[in-house]
């Protein structure tokens, strides 16, 4: 069967895994969530009873319908790593949010065929969104329908609004400085909205985002459902970005990116 009718499928079944995850993470958002830091002494890197239950429930699911698919999570690692189907799982992108009570957090899940992500998700359950996407195009989806997404082409750096997480905590010294040039030059930037951020440039409202120190977990999902609202996601050199995370800049179109890239290249690495 081609990629493209299977696609169609796996689509269908991404929005159940979402449905399935949310059932097991909302009950505890705002409440009890049993958090723990995966960290060693002096840092911090905190998991919750949310992050474990929903990514256990969607490699349940994925076992029962799709036993040949392979697995990678950020809470339990990797099964199956080089099937031909790999399912890339964020079960809370944002924990940090998650614990502060922030309906910023998300859940990520992302599907390789071959390597590559051609399917991808953007959860977030309590306001009720699912952003989902593939090459072919992406949507929103909520419990009043669905519409397409689209980026907001056409804004030049100086009019643009950009977003990065925690840039003292994420950048080293020469991201800073990049960071620095970008928001300097830009209208008007946004912290803290972790992979929601990456959403709302597929919607049309926020223009450019720039991240480090991600893991593949952090980025894959993105890929496909940026690239089917018309954006782009590139490394800081310009290069599509690898599977293992690292650097990502996510922009709306060509002539933003390549704005950004004269102020981040120069801290690639």
């Amino acid at each position: 069967m081609p990629l493209s009718h299977r696609l169609a499928e796996l689509d269908a079944f991404l929005l159940e895994l979402n449905r399935a995850s949310a059932a097991v993470i909302l009950p505890l958002f705002r409440g009890d969530h049993g958090i723990e830091n995966k960290a060693g002494k002096g840092d911090y890197d905190p998991v919750t009873l949310a992050d474990k239950g929903a990514e256990a429930e969607i490699r349940r699911l994925i076992a029962l319908t799709y036993p040949d698919h392979g697995v990678i999570g950020e809470e339990m690692g990797e099964d199956r790593p080089d099937a031909d189907f790999v399912w890339v799982l964020d079960p809370v992108d944002g924990t940090r949010a998650f614990v502060a009570g922030l309906p910023v957090w998300t859940t990520l899940i992302a599907l390789r065929f071959e390597g590559e992500p051609v399917l991808g998700s953007i959860g977030q359950p309590f306001i009720g969104e699912v952003f989902i996407g593939q090459a072919a195009g992406s949507r929103l989806v909520t419990a009043g329908g669905e519409r397409p997404l689209k980026v907001r082409a056409g804004q030049p750096l100086a009019d643009a609004i950009i977003a990065t997480t925690d840039p003292e905590a994420c950048f080293g010294r020469a991201e800073m400085e990049a960071w620095k040039q970008l928001r300097a030059a830009s209208r008007l930037a946004r912290l803290g909205c972790d992979a929601y951020a990456y959403a709302m440039v597929a919607a049309g409202t926020v223009d450019l985002v720039v991240e480090s120190r991600l893991k593949s977990w952090d980025v894959e999902a993105a890929v496909p459902v940026i690239a089917g609202a018309g954006g782009l996601v590139t490394d800081w050199t310009g290069a599509p970005i690898g599977r293992h995370g690292g650097q990502m800049a996510i922009a709306a179109d060509r002539p933003l990116l390549d704005e950004a890239l004269e102020a981040l290249r120069g801290a690639a690495r």
